[in-house]
């Protein structure tokens, strides 16, 4: 696929002027030829500034109107998008931007307080224009890259080390754009409930470029609240896109206001990524929204998407579907000793990322000869062509020499009433493995970590059965609602033995 990033924009603009394209919480609301006009202006902005076509821009944000903008400025400009939350601390931005050396840094400040911290400290100065209200740093001076094929930049989490900045090119945007839209049946009347955070590959890709491709329109929320969702669901959108985390949370809440059931007239597609789903919980959550809960697998390293379901209301498919048009996937089973169908995923297509941002070991360690990506992920794939993702590779846990896979654990424990959410790990003792398992219940009505246990052990073989039960309110978690199950055993290390 040829073209640049913006062409979606371009289109709506030129055919479609006046369609709203986006609100947000600050007050903007949007046109198609509003967003193109704000675009200009903050491109013309950034080049009266020095900065160039190659340069990378670091986008320090939370969802509003203006970063779409800066977004697509960089787009037009011919630089680099490189996106970040603004609810990272100082020490994880300045590690990404003594890598990245950006020519410029904008914060959406009006839309974020973390933003606004972030630009005092960089000494930013204010510039206002048809593209709302930004700040503006200049740490570096501008040094373009020759790869001019980079549409955005997008540093994944780590545990420790430097950060790894995914490229992807305009192609792969574009594509993804393309196939979301198409898997989501979307279509210019759409409203999208925008809360996944643009910074993430998630809500950029698959929400975001997907919306430009069709014309539809954005409401934007910069961060989540199960409240201001559950006001939304009922006043109009269409489609929601979201993590098991968000559904859980909004379901307790709906539960809370004396609600079993959403009442809404216009929701017709809900779609669940970033974890995998269990047959009780997707149960729960269908009967809830009253319209199929659709699954999915991807990862920033393929522009989100690599297979997604397209099933019926009440199938009971937990599977994350084949694989999206143009791309392929298959199994590694060298990880797992080849002890069952189960290995690393592998994906290929052009959903696949260009590589690691000056890192070719990271790159070559991730991308081999054949052009497929080694994901990290385990999974398996049924006779019907389905992928079954059972977790990380580095999540494996293998307890008394057998392998345990935590979604299969963590499926038993989310069946019981009392759970939101829990989320399950491995913790080396005495040569071998335990399991971890960590549950987040509502403060009034926390679950008995024995009753847990004997609940556990009816669904559970020994081998699998947590060693360790904790019970909290909170999990720590990442802005997009995903636990952060690296942190897990640091958080509650007061807890364990």
């Amino acid at each position: 696929m040829t073209g640049r990033w913006h062409d979606y924009l371009d289109h709506q603009a030129a055919t479609r002027p006046d369609a709203p394209a986006l609100a947000d919480s600050i007050g903007s609301r949007w046109s198609y030829g509003d967003l193109s006009e704000a675009v200009d202006d903050l491109k013309d902005r950034l080049s009266g500034k020095g900065v160039q076509p190659g340069d990378r821009v670091l986008i320090l944000a939370e969802n509003c109107a203006p970063a779409v903008a800066a977004l697509f400025a960089c787009s037009r400009l011919g630089a680099v998008a490189i996106p970040v939350n603004a609810r990272q601390t100082e020490t994880e931005i300045s590690r990404v931007a003594a890598h990245a050396q950006p020519a410029a840094v904008l914060f959406t400040a009006k839309a974020s307080p973390d933003a606004a911290a972030h630009a005092d400290r960089m000494q930013a100065t204010d510039i206002s224009g048809k593209f709302g209200d930004l700040r503006l740093a200049q740490p570096y001076p501008s040094a373009p890259d020759e790869a001019r094929d980079v549409a955005v930049i997008l540093y994944t989490t780590g545990t420790t080390g430097e950060p790894k900045g995914v490229m992807l090119t305009h192609a792969n945007m574009l594509f993804g754009g393309k196939e979301s839209a198409g898997i989501r049946h979307m279509v210019p009347d759409d409203v999208i409930y925008g809360v996944l955070p643009i910074t993430h590959v998630f809500g950029l890709a698959s929400i975001v470029t997907a919306v430009m491709y069709v014309g539809a329109f954005i409401r934007f929320e910069p961060r989540f609240s199960a409240a201001r969702l559950y006001a939304a669901l009922i006043d109009g959108v269409t489609l929601l896109s979201a993590v098991p985390q968000m559904h859980a949370h909004l379901m307790q809440y709906a539960k809370e206001q004396g609600h079993d059931r959403l009442p809404s007239d216009t929701l017709r597609f809900v779609t669940s990524g970033a974890a995998p789903l269990d047959p009780a919980w997707k149960r729960k959550a269908e009967a809830f929204y009253g319209v199929a809960l659709q699954n999915g697998y991807g990862m920033t390293e393929t522009t989100a998407g690599v297979c997604v379901t397209q099933n019926e209301l009440g199938d009971p498919d937990i599977s994350t579907g084949p694989p999206m048009p143009g791309c392929e996937i298959r199994i590694d089973a060298s990880v797992t000793g080849g002890t069952d169908d189960s290995g690393e995923v592998l994906a290929r297509g052009p959903n696949v990322m260009k590589g690691y941002y000056k890192n070719p070991e990271a790159t070559a360690a991730a991308l081999d000869a054949d052009g497929w990506l080694h994901t990290g992920d385990l999974g398996r794939i049924d006779d019907a062509g389905r992928l079954h993702i059972l977790g990380r590779t580095k999540e494996l846990i293998i307890h008394g020499g057998f392998n345990v896979y935590p979604p299969e654990v963590e499926a038993a424990l989310n069946d019981h009433p009392q759970v939101i959410q829990c989320a399950v790990v491995g913790r080396t003792v005495n040569g071998d493995e335990q399991v971890l398992a960590f549950v987040q219940a509502a403060p009034d009505d926390l679950p008995d970590p024995e009753a847990l246990r004997a609940f556990a052990a009816e669904r559970l073989a020994g081998y699998k059965r947590p060693a360790r039960i904790i019970v909290a309110t909170d999990l720590p978690a990442a802005p997009t609602g995903k636990i952060l199950k690296h942190k897990l055993i640091a958080h509650f290390a007061d807890r364990l033995d």
